[in-house]
């Protein structure tokens, strides 16, 4: 008599959307994750820091071969700009190096400046990124205190738009290219208005056709049974169709 073998369960394979919460790295959220799929090969589409919350999209089994067709998408963010207070990491958790007043200005002056950087812009990656300089994470540099000289990058800003000025803050929503760092882009709009400034929050709204609506909170999904969180995966075929649908749009 031969024994019936058991079934082998596929492991889950598509896109999960993720709302990154506040003070995590995306690669904390993927290894926890991992955890709760009891899966290793979990990726993302696009790093988030710390300081930022919102859409991380996670490519789960399978999905890690199709990253290549996402990883490019355009970017949309909420943030906030911080006038007066410059530090050494463009952002509100970093050292402050000055601050200044900067109570004179108008939310005109404000609007005016911020479309000065709609189109390509130049920008210098930051010492807290990820990128390699020299086969060097510069954000492994910056712990150990060392700045090096980086080349400028083209990025491409399509939409910035003014929400709204309660001085010193400023709320604006940007629409932007793959790469685009939104701690360099305020810290730039803090010089060019002569005040200075960082981000002091920042929340992704959008990674290509992923939104945040339809993100699920993190501590949610850890309490979900694997099962319920593979329903929530988005398959590889369909985002692709909805990809080039957009594109044709």
């Amino acid at each position: 008599m031969t024994l019936d073998r058991e079934k082998r369960v596929s492991p889950p394979s598509g896109f999960l959307i993720v709302d990154k919460p506040l003070g995590i790295t995306s690669h904390g959220v993927v290894q926890r994750m991992r955890r709760v799929l009891r899966l290793r090969r979990i990726g993302h589409l696009g790093t988030l820091d710390p300081v930022g919350t919102g859409v991380l999209v996670l490519a789960v089994g399978g999905a890690t071969k199709a990253v290549k067709h996402f990883i490019n998408d355009d970017k949309v963010y909420l943030t906030t700009l911080l006038l007066g207070v410059v530090t050494d990491t463009q952002d509100i958790d970093g050292k402050v190096l000055s601050q200044t007043g900067c109570f004179y200005l108008s939310a005109d002056d404000v609007e005016k400046t911020l479309k000065e950087f709609q189109g390509e812009v130049q920008q210098i990656p930051p010492m807290v990124s990820a990128k390699k300089v020299g086969g060097k994470r510069l954000y492994k540099l910056h712990r150990k205190g060392v700045v090096i000289p980086r080349e400028p990058k083209t990025v491409f800003i399509k939409r910035i738009e003014l929400l709204h000025v309660s001085l010193p803050e400023v709320t604006f929503l940007v629409e932007c290219s793959k790469g685009t760092y939104i701690r360099t882009l305020c810290s730039d709009i803090g010089d060019r208005l002569g005040t200075g400034g960082c981000m002091c929050r920042l929340c992704r709204l959008r990674s290509g056709f992923f939104f945040l609506r339809d993100a699920r909170a993190l501590k949610l999904l850890e309490w979900m049974p694997r099962e319920r969180i593979a329903s929530l995966l988005v398959p590889v075929g369909a985002a692709l169709e909805k990809k080039m649908r957009s594109r044709s749009d």
